[in-house]
């Protein structure tokens, strides 16, 4: 089985709402990629981008802050 395949197909390491993270990476919509691998990869991108830009991480995974 491909690496990359066992690691996202895994599941338990990620934010189970991450379908809701929208916005644009690489110039591509992250809700428009078709291909379910490229598409987790782009979301751990996206929420990169957001943490590095200083966003909170409640605003990117839209949940209450504690």
């Amino acid at each position: 089985m491909d690496a990359s395949v066992s690691f996202f197909g895994n599941g338990r390491f990620f934010y189970c709402s991450r379908k809701e993270i929208k916005g644009v990476i690489y110039g591509v919509r992250v809700e428009d990629i078709e291909e379910p691998v490229m598409q987790e990869i782009r979301y751990l991108d996206k929420l990169i981008d957001e943490l590095a830009k200083g966003k909170a991480m409640e605003k990117i995974l839209r949940e209450p802050a504690k």
